[in-house]
C-alpha cells in the first residue's frame, strides 16, 4: 500500500513541472516571465476577464493588498507557484464580480432565508470529513460540492461551449482533481478533493478574501495575525450573501456544512444564523496536530521549495490553542447548549452509524431509508486508506507530546477526550 511521504523539506515535483520551474527560474533571471502579484494586476486582469467591475465592497481591495504583501514577503513561491496562486486570486475576483452583478440584477436573491443550518466543527482531523460526508449523502440535505466552492458564479458561454464541457465549473473542478492528483498524490491519502464530493464551506469565505485557506497554502503569519484581529461581523454578513446566492441557483434541503475555520467564530456563526446547530467533533490534540502539520506541509510543497516543518508546527499549535479557546468560551457562556452535540472520534471510526443515528435523534429530524442507504454506500466506497496511508509522526513538526498534552489539558477535560 502505498503511504505518504515525510520528506517535508523535498516536496515531491514532476519530472516535468521540475524542469518547467527552472525555466521560468531562468526567465525570471533575465528578467522576464515573473507573475505577477500586485494587487491592481489581478483586479484588472479580473475586470478584463469578465467585463465587470462592482465588488460589491470598498474594503476588499485592502485585504487583497494585506494578502499579496505577505506573499511577497513570507511564502517563498517557486515560479510555478506564483503563476498558480496569481491564477488563483484571479478567478476568485472574477467569481466575486460576477456574483455582485447576478445581485445587482437580482437583489431579492439575498432574501432567501437559510433555515436551520446545520454546522460540523472541530480541529482538523478529528473526522469532520467523514461525519461531512456522510450527512450529506442524504439527498434531503444541501451540502457544499467542490466544484460549487471553487467556482460560486457560473460565467456567460456559447451553447456550443456548454453542450461539448457542460458546466463550466464542473469541468474546472474536474482539471484541479486531476492537478492535484498530478502534482501531490500524497494528498488524496490525507484529504481526497474530488469535484463532486463536499468540501470546507471556508472556501466562501475566499470571495471576500476573509478566508484562513491562504495560510493553508503558504506560509503567510503576517495575514493570519492581521486576519485575527479584524472585526469577524464582516467577514459572516458577506458569508451568508454567498450561501443565499448558491441557494438561488441551487435550491435544497436544509444546509450542512462544516470547517474548523467556524471555531475562531461560533458567536457569530450563531448570531448570523440564529436557528443553527453545531456538531463538535473531539480527537486527541496530539495526534490532531501531527496529522495536520503533515496535510499543511504537503500543501505547501505544492507552492513552494522550500518548507520548514518547523514552522508549520508552530503555526499550527498557536492556531490550534486559539480555535480552542474560542470555543470553549463561547460554548461555556452558551445558554442553549441543546445547539450542541459532541462525537468523538474514536467512536465514529468504531460505530459511524449510531453516531449518524444520535445526529439525527438530536437534530429531532427521521432519519430515512433511502439516506440511511446513501450514507451505507458512500461508508462502503470510501474505506478509510482507499487512496493510501498518511504517516506522521508529531516530532517532525518540532512539538512535544507532553507539551500538546499540557497546552490542551483543559479542553481534554473538558470533552472527555482520551489519548491516542
Amino acid at each position: 500500500m502505498r503511504a505518504t511521504s515525510t520528506d517535508y523539506r523535498r516536496p515531491y515535483r514532476p519530472r516535468a513541472l521540475a524542469w518547467l520551474n527552472r525555466a521560468l527560474d531562468a526567465g525570471e533571471s533575465l528578467g522576464f516571465g515573473r507573475a505577477d502579484l500586485r494587487a491592481d494586476s489581478l483586479l484588472g486582469a479580473a475586470r478584463e476577464r469578465t467585463g465587470l467591475r462592482e465588488l460589491g465592497e470598498s474594503s476588499l481591495p485592502e485585504r487583497l493588498r494585506r494578502l499579496v504583501d505577505a506573499i511577497e514577503a513570507e511564502a517563498e513561491l517557486h515560479p510555478l507557484g506564483r503563476w498558480m496562486i496569481r491564477e488563483r486570486l484571479i478567478g476568485t475576483l472574477g467569481n466575486r464580480l460576477r456574483m455582485e452583478e447576478a445581485l445587482r440584477r437580482r437583489p431579492a436573491i439575498l432574501d432567501e432565508r437559510i433555515a436551520a443550518p446545520v454546522f460540523i466543527v472541530g480541529l482538523q482531523r478529528t473526522g469532520t470529513t467523514v461525519l461531512h460526508r456522510m450527512l450529506a449523502a442524504d439527498p434531503g440535505r444541501r451540502f457544499l460540492p467542490s466544484w460549487e466552492a471553487v467556482s460560486i458564479a457560473p460565467a456567460a458561454g456559447s451553447p456550443w461551449r456548454r453542450l461539448l464541457i457542460g458546466d463550466q465549473r464542473m469541468a474546472l473542478a474536474r482539471f484541479a482533481e486531476a492537478a492535484v492528483r498530478y502534482m501531490a498524490p500524497d494528498f488524496f491519502a490525507i484529504h481526497p478533493v474530488e469535484a463532486s464530493a463536499p468540501e470546507e464551506d471556508v472556501l466562501l469565505f475566499d470571495y471576500g478574501l476573509w478566508s484562513t485557506v491562504p495560510e493553508a497554502m503558504m506560509m503567510v503569519p503576517s495575514f493570519s495575525r492581521w486576519l485575527e484581529e479584524q472585526d469577524d461581523g464582516p467577514s459572516y454578513a458577506d458569508y451568508r450573501r454567498v450561501l443565499a446566492y448558491l441557494q438561488w441557483q441551487r435550491p435544497g434541503g436544509p444546509w450542512v456544512l462544516k470547517t474548523p475555520h467556524h471555531m475562531e467564530h461560533l458567536e457569530t456563526l450563531l448570531a448570523t444564523f440564529p436557528d443553527a446547530r453545531i456538531v463538535q467533533t473531539h480527537r486527541d490534540p496530539a495526534t490532531v496536530l501531527a496529522s495536520f502539520c503533515s496535510m499543511m506541509a504537503h500543501s505547501r510543497g505544492v507552492f513552494s521549495d522550500r518548507v520548514d516543518p518547523g514552522d508549520v508546527g508552530r503555526h499550527w499549535l498557536g492556531k490550534a490553542q486559539r480555535m480552542v479557546a474560542c470555543t470553549m468560551r463561547v460554548r461555556g457562556a452558551a445558554s442553549d447548549r441543546g445547539r450542541f452535540l459532541d462525537v468523538r472520534y474514536g467512536d465514529l471510526v468504531a460505530d459511524p452509524v449510531r453516531e449518524i443515528r444520535r445526529v439525527y435523534d438530536w437534530l429531532g429530524a427521521p432519519l430515512l431509508p433511502a439516506a440511511e442507504a446513501a450514507m451505507e454506500r458512500w461508508r462502503l466506497g470510501n474505506p478509510q486508506y482507499k487512496h493510501g496511508r498518511h504517516r506522521y509522526r508529531l516530532e517532525d513538526f518540532g512539538l512535544d507530546r507532553e507539551e500538546v498534552s499540557r497546552a490542551f489539558f483543559a479542553y481534554r477535560e473538558r470533552f472527555g477526550i482520551p489519548a491516542s
